[in-house]
């Protein structure tokens, strides 16, 4: 049997950021509101467009794997907020990349993204149809923030993360997922004035990101959870096997709720939403990468992921890691300089969005 292990693994995070401070100074709301509800203290804001931030993180895992671009077969973006539609994002990265003889495509489940990708790009290893592929997430939601409104500003930020899958006769990689979506409460969490439903010839203004947070929070909690034991049932596993819960990074109650109903210590779980925030897709990728960083992800070890997003799509899956936890070699993959701190990136939305 072919299986799809991850040999690469790389984030790209833009350096200017808005601390919970800083954002109280356009928005009403304080340091301690945002962390008791969130658990977010800073978040990261783009100087540069998604495809950039993706290429960033592409190079990256692509070097952490040691591989020659062109023998990708396909690269496979899991991103909400492109940037282009037509022609895909995915097409802009390849180029960019050097990945010339690959397949690029987009794909969009929200938060969820990144582990739809991950079964799609595995699956297409499994039967065989592919050898190499680059699943990248990346995300610019602070494109999309009304910065008028204080529920949605402070939650959100900007990233992406990437990992390289190559077929292997070795039982890593992804070995089980669950994948669904509960369509039925859609609209739920939603971007307006984004989309061909529009009237475009009438004056839509800004798009922004809708959510009713108690409604997700119960949902997220719920559809997460029961995916994980799916997943768990599946791979013949118990939760002891667990060494390590790497969830989406949408909210510190959720992940802690899901922590509990797992029955899982502090130390099996990875957080990272208070320096990032909600970076949509893009958490999960960033939070594996991370977790390889601090020495959480050990060789062999065997990790629970898990995320919920608008659609309301969710997934879990369990991911065997091999045995290399270092780069093959050092990338000089690096973002464009930026000369703006966090606020002058924002502020020109921020007077739009208050009218001024």
């Amino acid at each position: 049997m072919q299986y799809a292990k991850i040999t690469g693994w790389g984030k790209c995070l833009p350096p200017a950021s808005i601390s919970n401070d800083e954002l109280s100074q356009i928005v009403d709301t304080n340091d301690e509101w945002i962390r008791t509800r969130s658990g977010i203290r800073s978040r990261r804001i783009s100087h540069v467009d998604t495809a950039t931030l993706a290429t960033v993180a592409a190079k990256r895992a692509i070097d952490c794997a040691g591989i020659d671009p062109t023998g990708i077969d396909l690269v496979l973006l899991a991103t909400c907020t492109p940037s282009t539609m037509v022609a895909n994002t995915a097409s802009q990265v390849q180029h960019d990349i050097g990945a010339t003889n690959a397949a690029a495509c987009d794909a969009n489940a929200a938060c969820s993204g990144f582990l739809y990708a991950l079964q799609m790009a595995t699956a297409q290893i499994q039967a065989g149809m592919i050898k190499k592929a680059v699943v990248i997430a990346a995300e610019r939601m602070s494109w999309h923030l009304n910065w008028a409104r204080r529920d949605s500003a402070v939650l959100f930020g900007d990233g992406a993360g990437a990992v390289v899958l190559e077929a292997s006769n070795e039982p890593a990689g992804l070995l089980a997922a669950k994948t669904g979506c509960d369509s039925g409460d859609r609209g739920i969490l939603h971007i307006s004035n984004c989309g061909t439903n529009t009237d475009r010839y009438q004056p839509l203004g800004p798009s922004e990101i809708h959510f009713e947070g108690r409604e997700i929070f119960k949902r997220a909690v719920k559809g997460m959870s029961e995916a994980c034991d799916d997943v768990l049932r599946q791979a013949k596993l118990e939760l002891a096997d667990i060494d390590l819960l790497v969830p989406h990074q949408a909210n510190l109650r959720i992940i802690q709720a899901i922590q509990h109903r797992l029955d899982l210590p502090d130390d099996k779980v990875m957080v990272n939403i208070d320096q990032y925030g909600n970076t949509s897709a893009a958490t999960i990728a960033i939070a594996l990468c991370e977790a390889v960083e601090r020495g959480l992800i050990q060789p062999h070890a065997n990790i629970m992921s898990a995320a919920f997003g608008a659609g309301l799509t969710w997934a879990a899956a369990y991911i065997r890691w091999g045995e290399r936890v270092t780069p093959v070699r050092q990338s000089q993959a690096e973002l464009p300089p930026c000369d703006k701190t966090g606020l002058e990136l924002v502020m020109p939305a921020v007077k739009a969005c208050q009218g001024g």
